[in-house]
């Protein structure tokens, strides 16, 4: 994919059907999180899923940022086969499982979860060895 042009811990793999990376538990990682899906997803030939793919990485990324110190990993899964379902799934050290909640109308934030399940065909969570992952699937036209 050439040279990466947002702040990376490390780019685990970007061929095949996965693509994953690790960002810096910085302001940053917003932005290059959204700019490394949406490059994957445009190499991949996935425009019709690019912006809100990047759109919920970005809130699940400013989730991780606001809740946990350490690394955050994006994780990407191309549909294969018949299954036209892409799967993104957001990692960090915090072992919390976030809960949706209802944001009131003059809050600043609580709306990243309640973005994510009523953009995505499914979501949830999932404990892991060093924290959790939050994940979400998104159909892909085809």
């Amino acid at each position: 994919m050439g040279s990466l042009a947002w702040e990376v811990i490390g780019v685990i793999d970007t061929d095949g059907d996965c693509a994953e990376w690790t960002f810096p538990a910085e302001p940053g990682a917003v932005r290059s999180a959204r700019a490394a899906v949406r490059s994957q997803l445009h190499g991949w030939r996935l425009d019709c899923v690019a912006d809100l793919a990047a759109l919920l990485v970005s809130e699940l990324v400013t989730n991780s940022l606001r809740h946990a110190t350490g690394p955050i990993g994006v994780r990407l899964v191309r549909p294969a086969g018949l299954d036209r379902t892409l799967r993104v799934e957001v990692s960090d050290p915090l072992p919390d499982l976030p809960r949706e909640r209802v944001a009131h109308p003059e809050d600043e934030s609580g709306r990243g979860l309640q973005l994510v399940a009523g953009s995505s065909l499914s979501w949830g969570t999932r404990p892991a060895a060093n924290g959790k992952t939050v994940w979400f699937e998104l159909a892909v036209p085809g």
